[in-house]
Parts: structure tokens; sequence; C-alpha cells
């Protein structure tokens, strides 16, 4: 399936969630318990806003259009399978010893006949793609995630998961690789990022009045689910749960902030 057709297809999806969740997401600028730091972490969000549509969205965009489908999955799996490193490591000290199994297995299938990551066999062995990062393993073993901070250039973030992003970079395998080899991947893999969560960023332009809020409570959301493993998805049986649902566009909205400096 090719790539655009699977954005485009999520954007719809998420789309009619996104304006049920309008009422909930933007009807107050108050400063919300869990936000105290709102007016600076506004202005920062609005510089991040600047810089993404001045820079990372335009050389997104002519990356999408330029790009064959078939590379830019191929790029994506190479970064995806580097990514596997810092999964393995977390679900270690998470003590997920069955996680951390099939995340070195994913890594060592993938760099042996995958072209060093460019194909994905691991994922038709089977073996799941995990999530994880230290700002997770410091919630497992039950440090709170303390204020909502956005960062420059990084975007949505926490105290506690800001913390965590300083370890998760350097069990990065690109930061032991020269800077002749690092620097241009670095560049690849922002670009490569930005042009899968195009989408998303132009449904949230579409549906959220209050763009800052609304991709605050979703990211707040997606950090308490992951940290849950996924229980703390809402039911969908459930119309009062519904709203919950375009929290993955806001999700995918701050990830697209952060391709900046990732």
């Amino acid at each position: 399936m090719k790539l655009k057709s699977i954005t485009r297809r999520a954007a719809q999806t998420l789309s009619l969630a996104a304006l049920l969740a309008l009422s909930a997401c933007a009807t107050s600028n108050r400063r919300e318990a869990d936000d105290p730091l709102e007016p600076m972490n506004r202005a920062m969000f609005s510089f991040n806003e600047r810089l993404d549509r001045s820079v990372a969205k335009p050389v997104a965009t002519a990356y999408a259009h330029v790009m064959p489908e078939p590379l830019q999955t191929a790029v994506g799996n190479l970064f995806s399978n580097l990514g596997d490193v810092g999964n393995f490591v977390n679900d270690l000290l998470q003590l997920k010893v069955t996680d951390a199994t099939e995340d070195l297995m994913r890594f060592a299938m993938n760099s042996t006949f995958g072209l060093g990551g460019l194909l994905d066999w691991a994922t038709a062995a089977g073996l799941p793609k995990h999530h994880e990062d230290f700002g997770l393993t410091l919630g497992h073993y039950g440090v709170p995630a303390g204020p909502y901070l956005v960062l420059p250039l990084f975007g949505p973030s926490s105290v506690r998961d800001a913390g965590g992003l300083l370890v998760s970079s350097a069990i990065n395998p690109t930061t032991f690789m020269p800077i002749a080899a690092s620097t241009p991947l670095f560049g690849v893999n922002v670009v490569s990022s930005r042009s899968h969560l195009l989408g998303a960023t132009d449904l949230l332009e579409l549906a959220a009045l209050d763009k800052y809020s609304f991709v605050r409570d979703g990211y707040l959301q997606s950090r308490v689910n992951a940290l849950d493993d996924g229980k703390a998805l809402p039911s969908y049986d459930d119309p009062s749960a519904r709203s919950d649902s375009a929290s993955s566009a806001a999700q995918d909205s701050g990830a697209a902030q952060s391709q900046t400096a990732q």
C-alpha cells in the first residue's frame, strides 16, 4: 500500500473525531493544572510553528513529491531499525524481557537480511515494533511527568521527558558515528519523518480552534497511554470516549514540530 494513500486515509478517518473534539480541546485559554508554564509554552509553540512552516514543512513536501514511494519507505525503515536499539535498551531497563528480546531480534534480522534496515523483514515475520524511550523508563519506575513543557525545536514534552531525551539521544547509534556520516543522516531523518506527518498536520490546521491546547492534550494523553502499554486507550463502544481519538492527530502534529531537531 502506497505511503500517500495510507496518510490520506488516516487523515480522513481522524477528521470526524477531530471535529468532535473541538469543544473539549479549545474552549478556554485558562491555565491548566498540568500546564503552569503555559505563557512560556505558548510562545515557544509559536516559534516552533513558524520554523516548521518556513523550513521543515516545505522541504518535507518537496521530498514527498520528488522521492519515489519505495525509497521513502526504505528510508523510513532504516531509521526505524536504528530506533530499535533504543527500544531494546529501554525495554531491558524496564525488565520487559520479552519485548527486549523481540527488539533485539528485529534489529538483527533487519540489519542482516534487510540490507542494513532498508527492508523490514521483522514485521513480516511477526515481530512487533515497540516504542520506548528513557522518559517512559523513568515513568515506569514512578518518576512523575512534572509540568508540560514545550522545548525549542523539539516540541511537546514534560520535565521528565525532557531529561529522558538527553539519555535517549546518547544511546542513538548515530551518536557514535563520525560527524561526516551522522550529519547527513540527521538531515535525512528530519525530512523523512516530517514528510510522514504531512497529512496529520494538515488535518489539525483545519480542525483545531486552539492548536496549542489540542497538541498539548493529545501529547499528554499519548504519554499516559504509552506508559500504560496501550491500556489507557478509550473504548469506542462508548460515544463519550470518541473525542479522545483525536489525540493521535494532536500527537502527530507535536511530533511534526519536533522533527526540526530530531
